[in-house]
């Protein structure tokens, strides 16, 4: 399977039933041995559409880091509501601009192979957008190839969409020094005047909301707290992103102004400078996404390890399971056993590279040779341990699709 077709919008929700959902794909890929991943098309499909539901008429551009499949890319971008492609290095935007015509890389590169290959292409320099957040970055690419030797360069200026609060201090991630609009203002200053550059756009990547659960499983104050917080830094990020992007827009003609993430569709969509959000967890529903309040992904991706020992009665080994997602270190990082249900990791070890023990009930009447269906606390990088992704249509696999580590590119 190189290509699929997403399901129409529908009210069924299968995995509602959560222990029918989960046999369900247990039974489907009987006839596979683990370790391998899996994609349920229904649940997919439904991630999709809710989530242009969500953004409510803003387009929403994918952002691969989530996804990393190609297949799904093209699946998704064939809908209403998604356009273009927000990248996580140049060297994969390019790849991905092959097939592509509208790739914003989300982060700032500094691979001068890949600059070079984007200035001797005008194909692919009318199709790539790159992200600066200073001087630097203009002067890196200049070093490269002089602006009189290339296809001229699309920029988008990064926007810091950090907090610092009065109380609290600096609350969301460390990204761009552009904070406010004087800053933006004097970057796009230097882009402009420059030859062999074209500003077309602006980002900020609101993380204190897009990408933090604001209701915490049995943390009631916590997630009051942090609503809290969301309320607050949105409603001063508008104001500021607002005054930032009118400066910009008096220099520059901006096709685009990206935001927001999964978790901030609604927030980021309705702020009047946002041209475009960017999403693409929410596609694969990884467990970070139970703990929010406003929406609730369906489990679209898992993966199936084997059961390799019993150490003890109450106790069994799986092979694998140390797929570890970014962000601070802590046990809500780790991938979450979920069927056959009960099943938890031993404290003191937890998931490992080449072997997991889990314990519970269930794992008294496991043996070896069954398998333990897991889901991964975030989403793309789900992708990096497995060549191809199962998909599940009903009671069946329809196929499977590559990941980019199938197709055999490993970007970061």
């Amino acid at each position: 399977m190189t290509a699929f077709t997403l399901h129409p919008p529908t009210d069924r929700q299968p995995w509602r039933d959560r222990d029918a959902y989960w046999a369900g794909m247990d039974a489907a890929t009987a006839h596979l041995d683990p370790v391998f991943g899996a994609l349920n098309l229904a649940a997919l499909s439904h991630n999709a559409h809710d989530m242009a539901r969500r953004a409510a008429g803003v387009p929403i551009r994918v952002a691969s880091k989530s996804v990393r499949v190609r297949a799904v890319l093209d699946a998704v971008l064939a809908l209403p509501g998604y356009h273009g492609v927000l990248a996580y290095t140049l060297a994969e935007g390019l790849w991905l601009a092959e097939t592509i015509d509208d790739v914003v890389v989300g982060y700032p590169s500094a691979d001068r192979a890949a600059y070079a290959a984007l200035a001797a292409d005008e194909k692919l320099a009318s199709r790539v957008t790159v992200m600066v957040d200073s001087v630097a970055h203009l002067d890196l690419i200049d070093s490269v190839v002089a602006p009189d030797r290339r296809a001229p360069i699309r920029i988008c200026l990064e926007l810091d969409a950090s907090w610092k609060s009065p109380l609290l201090g600096h609350i969301g991630v460390w990204r761009s020094p552009v904070h406010h609009a004087t800053d933006a203002r004097e970057l796009a200053q230097q882009v402009v005047r420059r030859p062999g550059f074209k500003l077309v756009g602006m980002m900020g990547y609101e993380a204190q909301i897009a990408g933090l659960g604001n209701k915490p499983a049995g943390q009631p104050l916590r997630g009051a707290m942090v609503r809290a917080i969301q309320r607050s830094s949105m409603a001063e990020l508008r104001r500021r992103r607002g005054e930032a992007v009118a400066a910009v827009r008096e220099l520059a003609d901006l096709e685009f102004v990206n935001a927001g993430g999964t978790g901030s569709l609604e927030a980021s969509g309705a702020d009047a400078s946002v041209t475009e959000v960017a999403a693409g967890s929410g596609l694969f529903g990884p467990h970070l996404f139970d703990n929010y309040a406003h929406f609730s992904p369906a489990p679209a991706a898992a993966f199936a390890l084997p059961v390799v020992r019993r150490p003890a009665p109450d106790r069994v080994t799986l092979l694998g399971g140390g797929w570890v997602a970014s962000g601070p270190p802590a046990p809500d990082r780790l991938p979450q056993p979920v069927w056959p249900a009960g099943l938890r990791m031993v404290a003191r070890e937890m998931a490992g590279e080449v072997q997991t023990p889990v314990t519970g009930e269930a794992a008294r009447r496991l043996t070896v040779g069954d398998r333990v269906w897991l889901r991964h606390t975030k989403a793309g990088e789900l992708s990096e341990h497995v060549n191809e992704l199962y998909v599940v249509d009903g009671e069946r696999v329809a196929g499977s699709v590559a990941t980019y580590r199938g197709e055999g590119k490993a970007f970061l």
